[in-house]
């Protein structure tokens, strides 16, 4: 009796054991899909003011924030603290071309050189 009152308690034990596991799995995935969500919500939205101002180009206009270099132009939209949608399009009377439509980091890059290494001695 005592052997089987063990192994049911082992038992339970693992069961319990691998249910937290899986339901620690679930929620990181959850938490990365929403992350997903929201970074490809965000391209989105800055895609769609970026087609606005490109429309705006194609009818003559110059929108705010807009630089202008002949039949060049150029422009960003934000898409999130870190990120921006930067576009350079060439605009020559209806016609156009689009020569950069990309997603790029904003702020400054500082390199981490700082790196400890075991020199083999103990404390």
């Amino acid at each position: 009796m005592g052997g089987v009152s063990l192994l049911v308690v082992f038992a339970v034990l693992c069961l319990t054991v691998f249910a937290l596991l899986g339901l620690t799995t679930v929620q990181a995935d959850r938490r990365l899909a929403d992350a997903s969500i929201k970074a490809i919500s965000d391209y989105y939205a800055a895609d769609c003011e970026a087609q606005a101002v490109l429309a705006r180009l194609r009818a003559g206009e110059l929108p705010e924030g807009v630089e202008r270099n002949g039949e060049y132009y150029t422009y960003s939209c934000p898409m999130s603290s870190t990120q921006e949608l930067r576009v350079e399009v060439r605009v020559w009377g209806e016609e156009y071309a689009i020569l950069r439509w990309q997603a790029v980091p904003i702020g400054e890059w500082e390199a981490d050189d700082h790196l400890e290494l075991w020199d083999g001695v103990m404390f």
